[in-house]
């Protein structure tokens, strides 16, 4: 690197802190946190809601531990991720490309594309379900009415509209906490689950391990991850490549890192409430099987209240909304990258046909999704335990990535990064060897 490229980024950097501190009012910072905000919010879909409440129905308040056992988790492989998108100045999808051969990147993006599709379905259904709980429209209309705001605000919607909209679906999540304390759960019973670790060798309880972590964890959330740092580069003005790489930890980094947390520290909140309420009520009227994130809201009216139950809807609702955007747009960042296509929410779609084209057959094969009879609930967990897969050779991949001086430059990982990538890494490997190794045995 030459003299001349770093006082370039060295200014850029200062920059940015400018721009960064110029906001340091409450409603500045809120109008600041985005890219790691939204992923987090984005993570919690009724999807991840339908997992932890099968979680928390099967197990009670002993699968409480697994909320702040993950949390550093997420928070290491979402930062890693904007880490590459910041330094590099592309999506994840794109380093990938450039590092790996073909036959490693398409099956990956493969696999991704068609989970996403099949989770967005699935998101879109349990919309329309919650809306019912709360209006009777037929589901029909609803489902195509969902599929058309969500497009119009994708291809049409300017970059900070959308980002601003999404924002406040984020605050529906917090609905959950209210249906949690509605439930009036057993105190020293959620302590000894939240403090308590308790691991069963089985299939049942290793399927949920593995479907916890394939959504926690899910990799579409390092390819958005990844795509909004460049998003964010761009709106503030860096439009060339050059402009976009090399963001030092004083500026972008640090304050990527900072949103992150945040983000992720709001995600494993929502996720300990949701099972915090299906283990104080599902499980303890022995309702051990749910068929869907609506259903469990239903449940919820006669066992917690109707308030409980209605909270339970808005929160599916929301980041259903919310999620739905995110799974089919990160699918178009890693066939865009993948395919060397232009790409971005920031681009007119005339500019980037292709990119809006996944994005619109993506989000259309998810509404014709649920117009066949499949059961939701059982191809979205089994969706959870593919992605839990998945996600072992593509965190092994971020970390190689984000370990490579050639792409970072100075901003490889320290060793307390590295340490906690790698153990995740280890933790997600284990327990998919478990998971066969229980289906080997019977």
């Amino acid at each position: 690197m030459d003299d001349t490229t770093e006082r370039r980024r060295n200014f850029r950097d200062r920059r940015f802190l400018r721009y960064s501190q110029s906001k340091t009012t409450f409603r500045g910072i809120a109008g600041r946190l985005g890219p790691g905000l939204i992923t987090g919010a984005a993570d919690d879909d009724p999807c991840a809601i339908g997992t932890y409440v099968k979680a928390g129905a099967s197990l009670g308040f002993s699968a409480l531990w697994l909320a702040p056992v993950t949390l550093p988790m997420m928070a290491a492989v979402v930062y890693l991720s904007a880490k590459i998108g910041l330094v590099s100045g592309v999506g994840l999808a794109g380093v990938l490309r450039a590092r790996y051969r073909r036959a490693v990147l398409y099956p990956m993006v493969l696999a991704l594309l068609v989970a996403n599709v099949i989770g967005a379905g699935a998101d879109i259904g349990a919309i329309a379900a919650a809306v019912r709980l709360v209006v009777p429209i037929h589901p029909m209309f609803l489902i195509l009415l969902i599929t058309a705001g969500i497009l119009l605000l994708q291809i049409w919607g300017s970059y900070r509209l959308i980002r601003g909209v999404f924002k406040w679906f984020s605050l529906a999540l917090l609905s959950y906490v209210g249906a949690a304390l509605m439930a009036h759960p057993d105190a020293a019973s959620v302590l000894r689950g939240s403090l308590i670790p308790r691991i069963w060798f089985n299939q049942e309880f290793l399927s949920i391990i593995v479907a916890v972590i394939g959504t926690t964890l899910s990799p579409y959330l390092y390819f958005w991850e990844a795509g909004q740092q460049v998003e964010e580069e761009i709106a503030i003005g860096r439009r060339r490549l050059l402009d976009r790489q090399g963001s030092s930890k004083k500026g972008a980094l640090r304050f990527a890192a900072w949103d992150i947390n945040i983000g992720m520290f709001f995600s494993s909140m929502v996720m300990y409430f949701v099972i915090l309420c299906a283990a104080a009520t599902l499980h303890r009227a022995g309702h051990t099987e749910v068929e869907s994130a609506a259903a469990a809201a239903s449940a919820l009216r006669p066992l917690a209240g109707k308030a409980a139950g209605l909270l339970f809807a808005l929160g599916i609702i929301g980041a259903g909304l919310l999620a739905i955007p995110v799974l089919t747009t990160a699918a178009a960042y890693a066939l865009a990258e993948t395919f060397g296509w232009r790409y971005g929410l920031n681009e007119h779609p005339r500019r980037a046909p292709q990119f809006y084209t996944v994005i619109a057959a993506s989000t259309i094969i998810a509404m014709g999704l649920n117009f066949y009879g499949a059961n939701p609930i059982k191809a979205l967990f089994t969706a959870a335990v593919i992605m839990g897969f998945i996600a072992v050779p593509l965190l092994i991949a971020i970390m190689r990535v984000t370990g490579d001086a050639e792409i970072m430059g100075s901003r490889v990982n320290g060793r307390p990064l590295a340490i906690l990538g790698w153990t995740t890494t280890a933790c997600v490997c284990a327990a998919a060897v478990a998971l066969v190794v229980s289906w080997v045995r019977g």
